[in-house]
């Protein structure tokens, strides 16, 4: 079965996801992962799909063309065997918080001292939030450590950084949930 990365992205409006998920209804493709978010005014979506017969890049491009009539840019990626699957990553979840003045490097430090450290991150998110007159940027981080490092491990590091930064971080360990 062929997978097949879909981006999408346009101004934020109410019906983006719907339309989409509609055309992936109808085409009988389905979702095997996705993440949605709204960045900076602009409503951005990567899907991963499968469908069962459908193997070609130009038939997808022509189901998902109402979308960019609907101004959305559509950009849709055939994916390598294997290139879908979840990747199995031991050692334990720690989400990192991130709070503070707006200012240029957190991300980069932040990140910096994960792959320094071969810590691989999971999902990660940025925001502006409070007023205009006292912005507070914030930053999410999930990661998955390596089995030589543990969360205390962690917080050390990120201590370090909270000081030079001049920022809130805090590191907490993330308890998966078997259903």
């Amino acid at each position: 079965m062929q997978h097949f990365a879909l981006t999408i992205i346009g101004r934020d409006r109410p019906g983006i996801v719907s339309s989409t998920a509609e055309i992936v209804y109808k085409i009988g493709c389905n979702v095997a992962d996705s993440s949605n978010n709204i960045l900076g005014g602009q409503f951005a979506m990567i899907l991963i799909l499968s469908h069962p017969e459908i193997s070609s890049i130009e038939e997808l491009e022509k189901a998902f063309q109402p979308l960019e009539e609907q101004e959305l840019s559509v950009f849709i990626r055939a994916l390598k065997p294997g290139g879908e699957t979840r990747t199995d990553l031991p050692g334990e979840l720690c989400m990192i918080s991130v709070y503070g003045s707006d200012k240029p490097g957190i991300v980069y430090k932040v990140t910096k001292v994960l792959s320094d450290n071969s810590i691989n991150i999971l999902d990660l998110s940025t925001k502006l939030i409070g007023s205009k007159e006292r912005p507070v940027y914030v930053m999410m981080c999930e990661t998955v450590l390596p089995e030589n490092l543990d969360a205390d491990d962690l917080k050390a590091m990120m201590e370090t950084l909270k000081e030079q930064l001049q920022v809130d971080i805090s590191v907490r360990t993330v308890t998966p949930v078997e259903l």
